[in-house]
């Protein structure tokens, strides 16, 4: 709707009805009138208040598509031209994921829609505070490449990525803190274990934590490795999403594994059984070579989001078809 055009039916009718009321009562409004003026007025503001918003952000989106095809024309002259490594990074002034004016969306003759997902010339999806890089690729021609911060409604992971210093949980725990664990040069508490005397420990301290990696539904989880003093990096978080009671003995199953000096790396372990328990670990005895040699299997990553994407990405992968299959 134009505004000029909604306001002034606004404007006619508060004067109408003001006009109506002073003629009822020449000496001003009664109270009962005022209210319902003000009763008024509420209702139309409530209606105009998200028409408005919702014109604010189409003309956001119109300034951001203005921006984008600038950026384009730019760098298709530049690749006419022989300089075909010219980029232009445009900072997106939306405040909503996506497009909510135009659907699909032109920019240079490269159409897209909402439901089309990734294409060769477009990646990636508007979002607020976000940026289109615009660059261009001899088979592809000019690219178009979204990013933004996501909703916080709607977070990326299932846990808090706030939450990733794992073995203060550890250090936290009486038996740790007495001294028990360190003349142990190969401690293993797994979450598994039904009569461990230190995984409730852990646990108590892991309750504490606000929606952690360790606190995920059916995840298992071991700390591993040597408990003296100065040996931090030889000490390891392992975990997975997997039950692995459900998966059973003797099967790969992909990890993230933290280590004591702070390193996050995604690798492969096998689940084991220990002599006269009943329950399935997250990996077969290891000793301190194979614990390197896990590690130098895998591969290593900068932040625990970075991890758990490769995590994901690993345990797709058709090798561990019936460990996942396990879990339904």
């Amino acid at each position: 709707m134009n505004f000029d055009v909604y306001f002034h039916h606004v404007f006619v009718l508060f004067k109408d009805k003001a006009g109506i009321l002073m003629k009822q009562n020449k000496n001003g409004f009664t109270l009962m009138e005022m209210l319902i003026v003000i009763a008024i007025i509420a209702v139309l503001i409530a209606v105009a208040i998200p028409v408005f918003a919702s014109q604010l952000e189409k003309a956001r989106e119109a300034t951001d598509l203005a921006n984008v095809r600038s950026a384009y024309a730019q760098v298709s002259t530049e690749a006419l031209l022989g300089d075909s490594e010219t980029t232009v990074t445009v900072n997106l002034k939306q405040k909503q994921a996506d497009w909510q004016s135009l659907d699909p969306v032109n920019i240079g003759g490269i159409v897209h829609s909402k439901s089309q997902g990734d294409t060769k010339n477009w990646i990636g999806v508007a979002e607020p505070n976000g940026t289109c890089v615009v660059s261009y690729k001899e088979d592809y021609g000019v690219i178009l490449n979204w990013s933004g911060k996501a909703d916080p409604s709607t977070p990326k992971y299932p846990f808090n990525t706030n939450e990733t210093d794992f073995f203060q949980v550890l250090y936290d725990t009486d038996f740790w803190k007495n001294g028990s664990i360190k003349t142990n040069t190969n401690f293993e508490f797994d979450s598994r274990c039904p009569d461990s005397q230190y995984v409730p420990s852990i646990i108590t301290e892991i309750n504490k934590l606000n929606k952690s990696l360790l606190q995920q539904d059916d995840c298992t989880w071991a700390y591993l490795g040597d408990g003296r003093d100065r040996h931090e990096a030889d000490r390891y978080l392992f975990w997975t999403s997997l039950d692995t009671d459900k998966v059973g003995a003797g099967n790969k199953i992909p990890v993230i594994i933290q280590t004591g000096d702070g390193k996050y790396y995604v690798s492969e372990t096998t689940t084991g059984k220990r002599n006269g328990k009943n329950y399935v670990t997250i990996s077969e005895s290891l000793t301190r070579s194979q614990y390197q040699q896990i590690l130098e299997k895998g591969k290593k990553f900068s932040t625990l989001e970075e991890a758990y994407d490769a995590y994901l990405k690993a345990l797709g992968d058709s090798e561990y078809n019936s460990a996942r299959q396990s879990q339904s």
